[in-house]
């Protein structure tokens, strides 16, 4: 198993991308955290993992609040002798459909600030222990793409860009002490749009139209990825994205 008795901390553990991921460490044998504001949704993830032979805590955590996240960091550490990964995939409660010229202040910041504060917290939180044993992974999703004509995404963009740039100088303050820091990059997943969606088909059609493959990362795709960025096939990797936009983002 690639994470054989790694600790890692979900931040959204309970969403699509959250569960995905945390299905895939558990699968390979890491211990996961899942943390999240609603304990149903973080159980059902939890429940999943367990039926499949995997370890799985839960704990109720707003990823927002400076004394929650360092007091469930410390208390995964204490357990666990340490915390080797973390990932941050809480919503930032963005406004899309909306032109910018009409957008009211408020809506176009609220993501903003919400992925620098929580990205900001749960990385300084798990940092602090990774500096203490000389390694782990700090891992971000998201990245970030050209703008497209005719899509309203608010401070979506804007946000993904705040949070690439603290992930440079993340990288490069924490190489020393051993700790990597990548981006998973992705041109939206499709399956993590619910059922019934408006506009969902024509999403679908765009996306997949916009790539050099034909088709849109998977679920299983971030899990599977998330899992070598985790490993020790990519400990020479950091300060930079996994590319898995299917060759709608050409580097």
């Amino acid at each position: 198993m690639l994470l054989q008795d790694k600790t890692a901390v979900i931040y959204g553990g309970g969403g699509s991308i959250g569960g995905a991921v945390a299905r895939a460490f558990a699968r390979e044998g890491a211990t996961v955290h899942l943390a999240g504001r609603t304990e149903s949704r973080l159980e059902d993830v939890a429940e999943q993992i367990r039926a499949s032979g995997g370890r799985a805590e839960i704990a109720q955590v707003d990823a927002l609040d400076e004394k929650a996240v360092d007091e469930h960091a410390d208390s995964v550490a204490e357990a666990a002798g340490g915390i080797d990964i973390s990932l941050n995939v809480i919503q930032h409660g963005d406004v899309q459909g909306t032109p910018m010229a009409e957008m009211k202040v408020e809506d176009y910041v609220r993501p903003v600030d919400a992925a620098v504060r929580t990205t900001f917290l749960t990385s300084r939180a798990a940092a602090r222990h990774m500096m203490l044993q000389g390694s782990g992974l700090i891992l971000a999703f998201g990245g970030y793409g050209d703008p497209m004509r005719g899509y309203y995404l608010g401070g979506l963009q804007t946000a993904f860009q705040a949070i690439e740039c603290m992930r440079r100088q993340l990288a490069a303050e924490l190489g020393p002490h051993g700790i990597r820091v990548l981006t998973i990059q992705t041109a939206g997943v499709l399956e993590s749009l619910p059922d019934g969606f408006e506009g969902r088909q024509a999403i679908v059609d765009d996306t997949e139209g916009r790539t050099m493959l034909g088709r849109a990362a998977t679920l299983d795709d971030v899990g599977n990825v998330a899992v070598f960025a985790a490993s020790d096939y990519a400990s020479s990797m950091t300060a930079t994205a996994l590319n898995i936009t299917c060759g709608a983002v050409v580097d």
